[in-house]
């Protein structure tokens, strides 16, 4: 990977050459038309970001296109994320970016109410009306032909609470392991629970270094991981 100067990032950030990470939980039908609008003001002055676009960054250190990049995250794996937010980014032309916490995917439907309230997975009226909450395995198939998709862990935890090598091989390698077998590609990124930085704890990273993932999402930035 190349590596930029400070310099060479400072021009690149007055020039607009940078990208912009949105973050969403739930998006439920019921505020569909605020949804909509905030995206469309972002389609109109934010470009569109593919894993290809992210790697083409990290690899060349410039940002390669007109508009800044825009990265919008819908976590969890809700089903209105598969049902609100990536219809929305389909005809907005925008590349959604889903990190799944595949055991709530995996969860009974009838169980999944309990599930989310018991791992840190809020929850809106709208959600709680019957039915799934989390996305069907098909849907995360799907989406993955479009967008990005990528682990929140199995059971949407933080690395501060996943301490034996048992709950490491199955937050970090068991989750990636499920979605690959799901959706047929490499599963590029990794997300912890409250948005940890890659560097916080040298076993944890080098769990996700060596799982075989790209990069690590953060609160405050997206890490390479090398």
């Amino acid at each position: 990977m190349t590596l930029p100067s400070f310099d060479t990032q400072r021009e690149q950030l007055r020039g607009g050459h940078l990208i912009r990470v949105v973050n969403y939980h739930s998006t439920p039908r019921g505020a569909r038309d605020e949804l909509a609008k905030e995206l469309a003001g972002f389609a109109r002055d934010y470009a569109p970001v593919t894993l290809d676009d992210l790697d083409r960054l990290f690899e060349t250190g410039t940002w390669h296109k007109d508009k800044p990049g825009l990265i919008p995250v819908f976590y969890e794996g809700y089903r209105n994320s598969a049902s609100v937010a990536a219809p929305l980014c389909d005809e907005l032309g925008l590349t959604g970016w889903f990190p799944i916490a595949t055991s709530f995917v995996d969860c009974d439907p009838a169980y999944q109410e309990a599930f989310a309230r018991a791992h840190w997975i809020s929850l809106v009226e709208e959600d709680t009306k019957g039915g799934r909450i989390a996305m069907s395995w098909d849907e995360v198939a799907d989406l993955s032909t479009r967008h990005v998709v990528f682990p929140h862990s199995a059971n949407h935890v933080g690395y501060d609470a996943t301490l034996s090598d048992e709950e490491i091989e199955r937050e970090v390698v068991g989750s990636k392991r499920q979605l690959e077998a799901v959706t047929g590609q490499p599963a590029p990124a990794f997300v912890w629970l409250h948005g940890s930085s890659y560097g916080q704890s040298p076993r944890h990273d080098r769990a996700v270094k060596d799982a075989g993932y790209r990069y690590q999402f953060a609160n405050t930035m997206i890490h390479r991981v090398n």
